[in-house]
């Protein structure tokens, strides 16, 4: 009866938290789904079609986050930042169908990091990056300076486009450290090109980016599954040794008692 009774409250523990870890996933999977066709409708130069999508989702992002707290503060003001850039550049006449592209990509990849708990999409954009930065690397041994700016400058842009997503995903730190390099390597340019101890910091840049993108594309169980899982794996565990040190003390108990009669 007692076993009976000690899952139940396992099982119960399970349901009651489960729903909520699903209502927050859900809710994030439609503003994700939201981002995606503001994308595609960016990439198809609808732009009036991806206006009304980008609106449809602020209003849709003001009611859920109101509803439930699915997002830090540093999360929603990431996304709030993101998507009033790619609004602004999507009505801005004046911008070019590259600019607007780019814009909502990067929207669309900070919205997907802040669901995602593993392989956001901004790490599909590691050979892309890796290359440009092992061609500014090249170019910068090579004293190539024309190719050299020409690469960093591409290099630059991409890490522009996920830069929001890594500070969703990134420590404080990590991202402190990393934007002190790219200053470094930006700023002093002709040093980089000329000298050999100031091309340590290409070195040390590009160990670093290839760092975070292994670590982010290593793990393939969603975390927030963890706590649910380890949390019923203990409940489970505890039962089953209570029951077992009832049962062990029953069965010592049990002799004793025959004795006595």
């Amino acid at each position: 009866m007692l076993k009976k009774f000690i899952l139940t409250i396992a099982v119960l523990f399970v349901v009651l938290h489960f729903p909520v870890y699903a209502a927050s996933s859900s809710s994030l999977e439609q503003l994700d789904d939201i981002s995606d066709r503001a994308l595609e409708m960016t990439k198809l130069k609808r732009y009036g079609d991806s206006e009304k999508m980008l609106t449809f989702f602020s209003d849709r992002f003001l009611k859920e986050t109101a509803k439930e707290q699915i997002l830090d503060m540093d999360e929603l003001r990431i996304i709030t930042v993101a998507h009033n850039e790619a609004l602004m550049t999507i009505k801005d006449m004046n911008k070019g169908d590259s600019e607007k592209v780019n814009s909502v990509t990067k929207f669309r990849l900070v919205v997907d990091a802040v669901k995602s708990t593993h392989q956001p999409l901004w790490t599909e954009m590691e050979d892309q990056m890796m290359n440009s930065f092992q061609q500014t690397k090249n170019a910068a041994i090579n004293q190539d300076t024309i190719t050299f700016n020409s690469q960093l400058n591409l290099f630059l842009s991409q890490y522009e486009m996920i830069y929001p997503s890594l500070k969703v995903d990134l420590s404080k730190e990590t991202m402190q450290q990393l934007d002190t390099r790219i200053q470094y390597i930006n700023q002093y340019r002709p040093e980089v090109i000329s000298d050999g101890e100031s091309q340590k910091e290409l070195d040390a840049l590009q160990n670093e980016l290839s760092t975070i993108f292994d670590e982010m594309g290593e793990d393939d169980t969603d975390p927030s599954l963890w706590w649910v899982i380890i949390s019923t794996g203990s409940i489970i565990i505890m039962t089953l040794s209570y029951v077992g040190w009832r049962k062990y003390k029953g069965d010592r108990e049990k002799p004793r008692k025959e004795h006595n009669d």
